[in-house]
């Protein structure tokens, strides 16, 4: 049982290493000689845990996807809260991590996504199901909300879940262009409009 425990450590400490420098530098910047140095793993166990580069870019995106839809769950069951707050709330903390300069805590969706969407296939696809993962519980939570009656929706709330969320990454994307705060703040007020709230 040790050993199994051993080699999920060192494998997720590989990944872990990694949030930062590929946050930083992106996927096709950062050798692997680099993360296993900073991970403190020997250079010829990287293969032991993942079959390639592009293999281990899939399990990065895995790992983070599955992180990050645990975080969405907290955030849109957070007690005490109606659906319309839980989901402010959740909008507030992407432009809250999106805005920092903490690689760490950076989106790999917007960081990633048009980086190698074009070159891994299997890499395309973990991005498109960790997306889909996230608009599927927004979807949720906008219907819920719709029916407890703090929000107020014109459409189908699939669509517009999908619809907001292309437009945080947008305004994610934006702000690292212009390097301010204001693609988040037409993408609160647009997320304000689209969900009927004041």
């Amino acid at each position: 049982m040790a050993r199994l425990n051993a080699h999920t450590d060192t494998r997720q400490e590989i990944l872990d290493t990694a949030y930062g420098l590929v946050g930083a530098k992106g996927f096709s910047g950062v050798g692997l000689n680099e993360i296993l140095a900073s991970a403190r793993v020997p250079k010829g166990s990287f293969y032991h845990y993942f079959g390639s580069k592009e293999a281990f870019g899939e399990a990065l995106l895995a790992d983070y996807f599955e992180g990050y839809l645990a975080d969405l769950d907290a955030t849109l069951a957070e007690p005490g809260l109606n659906h319309a707050e839980r989901l402010m709330n959740y909008w507030r903390k992407w432009q809250a991590t999106q805005g920092s300069i903490d690689y760490q805590r950076k989106c790999l969706a917007v960081k990633l996504a048009a980086e190698v969407s074009d070159l891994s296939e299997v890499m395309r696809l973990a991005l498109k199901d960790g997306t889909a993962g996230i608009i599927e519980r927004l979807a949720g939570a906008i219907e819920a909300g719709v029916a407890e009656g703090s929000l107020k929706v014109e459409g189908e709330p699939h669509t517009m879940a999908e619809a907001l969320y292309h437009v945080w990454l947008g305004a994610s994307l934006m702000a690292k262009i212009v390097r301010t705060d204001a693609p988040f703040e037409a993408a609160m007020a647009t997320t304000r409009r689209i969900l009927g709230l004041a």
